[in-house]
């Protein structure tokens, strides 16, 4: 292909990057033959340098963001990756490091021709520690595969995604990644004991300590946590992980009121305490999506109502943990904050209650076209960005809402304020989009929330940081950013960029 098609292919792919905000830098050297060449020099192993076909590495997951990568490198090893990123920050040549590529805002593939260097080949658990329960691995390890190894052994990894049979640590270090269990098993970022990483010079940081203990210095792998791929690539990580619960109990509640579902909340933290785990909550919307996409899931409740809850203990002793639930949910019901509710009485059907909660992305899926919007946002004001939304686009864009838009669905973790907005819509498009932003960033900041809780900036929110940060913690980031990354080749277009 001469590198004539082939830029007037890149400057295409920008009108095929869904919302397209940036321009092409032409400091990013394109790529040539010759460097496909060099990268299989680096990367013998047969599979390791792939130029066709790769569709689904340049597509995100809800397919609303696509680059054009003329290259993905599948590095085996911490030293392939170091050669890598040597080679391309000498020739400027920009580098998209990929995970499982399930992230929600853009982060994980190419705005334009970026290479793509993608984890999936580093997937080795390098050790265990059964005492501590200190874990370390590589970066490209998927997450429901170290559970499944953790759990062989009475541990659990203190992370809980619907992508799990998908996603890979490193990403989840690199964007911070939240869960269901962060009410229980605090944030990953606290989870985290170190990280093997390499910066875009090549050089490899063996920060990889299985000390819970340590005050020399700086804490370095924190400036890597929730980075985005932007100031160096995770290669492995070593993670405190907790016991396994041997006593686990799952319950569906029904709400009439946002309202109730606070006092539900309220309740369960006095009532349950240290055996609570999860408290997650869905509205009626949202359970309309799934009762119409996913034909499996359905209402365990005798009825339907406007919100519903899924709460989880996790614990160690199953008589005196059923009898605190049993309890709380008595009080609840005779106080009439719930209307009714079930309890699972098996694995199977906790499983089920499960598929409820994580079902509501899956059926959002199924759409032509979905906005996702992750944030966070103080519990006494938390529905209401879902109410504001609604009654923005009926009231404000209704001629927009009747033609394209299908639901607007609020769903979330209520124990840490991680709010989740799906809109549904027939089409991606710049009207829609235009309707929801910058509305919602505007009604968050207003609140004092944060735009994004749990799936980092990505492309999506590049320009949007401010409504959370202000100019002077911007400026450090772009520093750290300059310091780190000065030719800018890392995940470029995305969270922190250079200064212009």
């Amino acid at each position: 292909m001469s590198k004539a098609v082939f830029t007037s292919i890149v400057l295409a792919s920008s009108r095929r990057f869904a919302h397209t905000k940036a321009s092409r830098n032409p400091l990013y050297r394109i790529l040539s033959d010759e460097d496909v060449k060099i990268f299989k020099s680096i990367l013998p192993s047969p599979g390791s340098v792939l130029t066709s076909d790769l569709d689904s590495y340049n597509t995100d997951w809800i397919k609303k963001y696509r680059g054009h990568s003329k290259v993905v490198l599948r590095p085996s090893s911490t030293q392939e990756v170091s050669k890598i990123l040597s080679y391309c920050n000498k020739q400027n040549i920009a580098v998209v490091p990929q995970g499982g590529n399930t992230g929600l805002v853009g982060g994980s593939v190419p705005v334009f021709d970026e290479v793509v260097l993608s984890l999936g080949r580093m997937d080795k658990i390098k050790s265990f520690d059964d005492i501590s329960g200190i874990v370390v691995c590589e970066a490209g390890t998927i997450l429901e595969k170290l559970d499944l190894y953790l759990h062989d052994r009475g541990y659990t990894v203190p992370l809980d995604l619907g992508a799990k049979g998908t996603c890979q640590i490193g990403g989840n270090v690199s964007t911070n990644a939240g869960g269901v269990r962060l009410l229980r098993m605090g944030s990953l970022r606290g989870n985290v004991l170190g990280l093997e990483v390499v910066l875009p010079d090549g050089t490899i940081i063996d920060s990889l300590s299985t000390l819970r203990k340590d005050n020399t210095g700086y804490d370095i792998k924190q400036l890597f946590i929730g980075a985005e791929g932007t100031l160096g690539i995770v290669t492995a990580v070593s993670l405190l992980t907790p016991k396994k619960s041997s006593a686990v109990n799952v319950a569906v509640l029904g709400c009439d009121s946002f309202e109730s579902v606070l006092k539900a909340f309220t309740q369960a933290k006095t009532d349950l305490q240290e055996i609570l785990s999860a408290f997650e909550f869905w509205d009626d919307q949202a359970m309309q999506m799934m009762n119409s996409k996913l034909p499996e899931v359905r209402n365990p409740l005798s009825h339907s109502f406007p919100f519903y809850v899924l709460i989880e203990t996790s614990g160690s002793n199953a008589t005196h943990d059923s009898e605190k639930l049993a309890s709380y949910l008595e009080n609840v019901i005779s106080d009439a904050v719930v209307s009714d509710g079930v309890l699972a009485q098996d694995g199977t059907q906790m499983r089920s209650f499960w598929n409820l909660r994580e079902g509501i992305p899956l059926a959002g899926s199924k759409h032509p076209a979905q906005y996702k919007y992750d944030m966070s946002i103080p519990i006494n004001v938390y529905y209401g960005l879902v109410e504001a939304v609604r009654t923005h686009l009926q009231q404000n864009h209704k001629a927009v809402y009747d033609k394209y838009i299908t639901s607007v669905a609020g769903y979330g973790h209520i124990g840490d304020g991680n709010c989740h907005i799906n809109v549904t819509s027939e089409e991606y498009n710049d009207e829609v989009q235009n309707c929801l932003e910058p509305f919602i960033y505007e009604w968050v900041a207003k609140h004092r929330g944060s735009i994004s809780a749990e799936h980092g900036l990505g492309y999506m929110k590049t320009d949007c940081i401010g409504y959370s940060k202000s100019p002077e913690a911007i400026r450090v980031m772009q520093d750290l950013k300059a310091l780190f990354d000065p030719n800018g080749i890392l995940n470029p277009y995305k969270a922190i960029q250079l200064r212009k």
